[in-house]
């Protein structure tokens, strides 16, 4: 679920200050805990506000624990909060926690049902409990908002629950659409996309996709070397296909991509 977070959650638009810290330091703010970063906030939705946005970085930062400290915070503060029942959702779901999680996207949809991120953040629930075919129409919701920021998280979510499912010609067109709206490279519609290309044995295609996410990506994931490695195997490219087994090897010797390639499974 951590590495999914781009194109998930952050609906909650992090405030000044806490936005700052956290792109300098890649963490969440330091302190003691729950409340430190609302002390000084009076307005109860202001300090449910902040405590949601800590919620979702300490998530993100794999810190379930305490990012369902900062959850509850904000909904005993402001119990319509629905942005926290969100994010909530999305924490109980990485736990395997499915029926919570369920509760609360049912109250975060029953307080704001055009919720765009409320939307897409659901789809991907539903998609990752196996109901990849229900989920679309989640994603179609969050999409028919005009204001909706991120349009590219809801179009590579719904693309990549369709590849999931099979569906291949839908998988790219929503990928393809992910990529003309977004803001920010959309590397994992890229990922995907080269994942597409691959599979149907569009080999140059494939490589295109790929080579740009690489660019966009660092560190590069172990899916995007191991794509690497089997692409340019398939292409008859030695040196570029060591490069990427090298790096495979280097950053990441536990994981199953690298135990696939000691396998020599390259399909």
């Amino acid at each position: 679920m951590m590495k999914r977070l781009s194109v998930l959650l952050l609906a909650c638009g992090l405030s000044g200050q806490l936005a700052a810290q956290y792109e300098m330091t890649g963490q969440p703010p330091q302190g003691s805990g729950v409340g430190d970063a609302t002390m000084t906030v009076a307005d109860p939705q202001s300090r449910a506000k902040i405590h949601t946005e800590l919620g979702a970085l300490y998530f993100q930062a794999g810190s379930a624990a305490i990012a369902l400290e900062h959850l509850a915070m904000a909904l005993q503060i402001d119990s319509r909060h629905y942005p926290a029942n969100s994010v909530r959702g999305l924490v109980y779901a990485s736990l395997r926690e499915y029926g919570k999680a369920e509760s609360d996207f049912a109250r975060a949809l029953s307080l704001a049902p055009n919720d765009p991120e409320v939307n897409n953040n659901y789809g991907w629930f539903l998609c990752d409990t196996g109901k990849e075919r229900q989920s679309i129409q989640y994603f179609e919701r969050a999409l028919r908002d005009p204001l909706y920021e991120t349009p590219d998280r809801a179009y590579t979510n719904a693309g990549n629950c369709l590849l999931k499912a099979g569906d291949l010609d839908q998988a790219q067109s929503y990928l393809l659409q992910a990529v003309r709206v977004s803001r920010n490279g959309a590397v994992p519609a890229r990922l995907a996309l080269a994942r597409i290309f691959y599979q149907r044995g569009n080999l140059d295609e494939s490589r295109v996709y790929l080579n740009d996410a690489l660019r966009m990506m660092e560190p590069p994931t172990a899916e995007a070397l191991w794509l690497g490695i089997r692409l340019e195997r398939r292409l008859g490219d030695k040196r570029a296909e060591s490069g990427f087994a090298a790096q495979l090897r280097g950053r990441y010797p536990t994981s199953a991509e690298y135990q696939e390639f000691l396998k020599g499974n390259f399909q």
